[in-house]
């Protein structure tokens, strides 16, 4: 007999087992949710949560969609496993879907489990294919938590794990909101950020350089949306210097920015794109690379020297058939965008001009940010980068204020990021908005006129 489930039997089984990621495991205090659906979940006091950090940035169908918790059923009724050498429909049919939406000839997939084994495969094809070894990837960036994928992450997440010998060069990317470059303008961004990766490039010896691996739009880095040319600038380099071009679309892949994946906006192709996350709205795990024919090509009769027990999973990949044919079906991608253009960017701009603690907002579809500061002339940060304990202090209260309200935020240093699901209805996400509305009162005792 099935023992009575509380929250109190949740959390103290959690806290006996469950290592956490990325926590001092003595002080953290996890919320024991008990269920979820759509735009929801909640915990077992009944008190509900409008998800408006998606989970992780994963959940992009929202929680609980029928047609895929059928598909899964289905699937693991019919052939629960099987090993990556086979050929298997569901494997074949989502690999076919996700081709059908990659740019170019980015028509073979490498599957994974998670987003950092994608980008650690797609290193290794990159440099197997050039017979060099140094890539290039910028500050303010996360790649996951594998050795290579950490050590290209630009943030502080690296910093423990970092060998400083993974043959890995950083560069600073567009920003100008906190421009390295001096600039006042988005052109003016984009020229000085071009050179700057030319000259770096060149000083590290471009017949060295491997790959420059860049996130399409940064994410939990502060979604910093690139200025128009950069991207294409970077392709030109690359293809002057037979450099591969690896866009990590992680987070930002499968109708996040209103596109099925975000190099779209911008009309650029690159060698290999990284996915993960909302290519199965994370209900299954799996990732993978999308591939070009040229490196395609380089194993053909050569062996390509890696793989997974679990590459290409069939629960996974009936659960990322399920979710494909779910967005296109409801039109989940062409929502995203709406919802950008109409709801959330008109609804968080208004607030911008409200609060003195939104220094700045930026983003597309269902991806947004606000950079929330101290005052809005300095654009001194609401906490100081890396802010931890005391210093945080700000935006720990701003944290368990949206909470309080019944609004779960994705909060990273001095920012809030309002990433709910793509397929949120307009009434929902005007609800969140009148939370972190009333949420930003308390960011903004923090601020110079506060």
């Amino acid at each position: 007999m099935t023992p009575h489930v509380t929250a109190a039997t949740v959390k103290a089984a959690d806290r006996a087992h469950v290592f956490h990621s990325w926590s001092a495991q003595a002080l953290i205090d996890p919320l024991a949710v008990a269920g979820a659906e759509g735009s929801y979940f909640w915990d077992y006091d009944g008190n509900r949560f409008l998800d408006f950090a998606s989970q992780l940035v994963n959940t992009n169908i929202g929680h609980q969609h029928p047609k895929v918790v059928e598909a899964v059923r289905e699937q693991a009724a019919r052939l629960c496993t099987l090993a990556p050498g086979f050929a298997v429909d569901v494997r074949s049919e989502a690999a076919r879907l996700i081709a059908e939406r990659t740019p170019g000839d980015l028509d073979k997939i490498f599957f994974t489990n998670g987003g950092a084994e994608a980008v650690e495969n797609a290193v290794r094809m990159a440099r197997l294919h050039t017979g060099r070894q140094k890539v290039l990837s910028a500050y303010r960036s996360y790649h996951g938590a594998t050795a290579a994928a950490i050590n290209l992450t630009g943030d502080p997440r690296r910093w423990p794990s970092d060998t400083a010998s993974a043959g890995v060069v950083h560069f600073w990317g567009p920003y100008l909101y906190r421009s390295a470059f001096h600039a006042s303008t988005e052109a003016e961004e984009c020229e000085r950020a071009l050179a700057h990766l030319a000259d770096t490039i060149a000083f590290e010896g471009p017949q060295s350089v491997a790959a420059i691996v860049l996130e399409t739009v940064p994410g939990t880095a502060g979604i910093m949306t690139p200025p128009d040319g950069y991207l294409a600038g970077v392709r030109e380099l690359c293809d002057r210097h037979g450099i591969v071009f690896v866009l990590d679309e992680v987070m930002a892949g499968f109708g996040r920015t209103g596109r099925w994946f975000a190099s779209e906006h911008w009309d650029v192709t690159p060698d290999l794109i990284c996915f993960a996350k909302g290519v199965t709205s994370g209900y299954v795990p799996l990732g993978g690379v999308a591939i070009s024919a040229a490196i395609a090509e380089t194993f053909a009769t050569r062996p390509y020297p890696g793989g997974l027990t679990y590459s290409g999973h069939p629960l996974a990949c009936a659960t990322a058939v399920a979710t494909i044919n779910a967005m296109e079906e409801e039109g989940v991608v062409e929502h995203a965008a709406r919802l950008g253009e109409d709801v959330l960017g008109p609804g968080l701009r208004a607030l911008a001009e409200r609060h003195p603690s939104v220094g700045e907002v930026r983003g597309l579809g269902a991806f947004w940010a606000l950079e929330l500061v101290r005052d809005k002339g300095t654009r001194e940060p609401l906490v100081p980068y890396n802010a931890a304990g005391a210093d945080n202090a700000p935006m720990a209260e701003f944290t368990a204020a949206c909470k309080a309200s019944g609004l779960w935020p994705f909060v990273n240093m001095n920012r809030t990021h309002v990433v709910p699901p793509c397929n949120i209805g307009e009434t929902e996400a005007k609800e969140g908005l009148a939370l972190l509305d009333e949420a930003l009162t308390v960011a903004d005792r923090h601020t110079a006129s506060g």
